[in-house]
């Protein structure tokens, strides 16, 4: 899902730089409100995590990988605020020592799986969550419904980020100059292994941990409403 730097045009991953900028400064001024000293070790904790998650591709439909992002998850536990800022801090490491997703693409990576997705897997978990607590099956369920909904979300925005880039930008004679496949061919590329096997993939992880941690170690979801706020 991670955008390459040269499939945006320099426009395009600019916009997207802008949009996000002010989302990482809410999200920083969020943490130092509202994250308790003793939690930023935990959102730093859950970036790791992200991190090694998302090193795990899964073969896609078409000669592809997806891999899982967690950002839903971390958005549960330490609220989705902070999620932005921990995922972000995955991205970057990636973007500049790994090379997976680019430099100049980092502001759209960011929007998509750092803000769209937790603020997006998040709104779907509390919906669904209704009165049960950490433990509950429901509780489980409504986190896994989040990040299945949640990396659809992004996955959808980046198939469009990238699909308009032919409309928006090209030579005289039609060549794309960036991007070269229009949304036609995008969407569904993107969507049906995401729908499938890359949003099983985020279900499965998130709930399996939420039910994990809510079984065994309740205390981290600050008797279930802290980080939920």
């Amino acid at each position: 899902m991670h955008i390459p730097d040269g499939y945006l045009s320099p426009r395009s991953a600019g916009a997207l730089w802008v949009v996000s900028a002010p989302l990482w400064a809410l999200s920083l001024r969020a943490i130092r409100r509202r994250v308790n000293r003793r939690r930023v070790p935990l959102v730093a904790l859950l970036s790791a995590f992200s991190f090694l998650i998302m090193m795990f591709n899964i073969p896609l439909p078409g000669g592809t990988t997806g891999h899982a992002v967690g950002a839903v998850l971390v958005a549960i536990l330490v609220g989705p605020w902070a999620a932005l800022t921990a995922i972000t801090l995955t991205l970057g490491v990636q973007a500049l020592l790994f090379g997976d997703g680019g430099v100049l693409a980092l502001g759209a990576n960011a929007f998509n799986m750092a803000f769209v997705m937790s603020f997006a897997g998040y709104g779907v978990f509390k919906l669904l969550r209704g009165a049960s607590r950490p433990g509950d099956g429901r509780f489980a369920f409504a986190a896994g419904a989040g990040g299945y909904v949640g990396i659809n979300l992004a996955a959808l925005l980046v198939s469009v980020e990238l699909g308009l880039q032919p409309i928006l930008h090209h030579l005289p004679d039609g060549t794309p100059l960036y991007c070269p496949f229009p949304l036609a061919v995008t969407i569904p590329t993107m969507m049906i292994p995401h729908l499938t096997v890359a949003g099983a993939a985020e279900a499965i992880l998130t709930a399996g941990v939420v039910a994990f941690l809510g079984r065994y170690h309740p205390e981290i979801f600050e008797s279930g409403e802290g980080a939920l706020r």
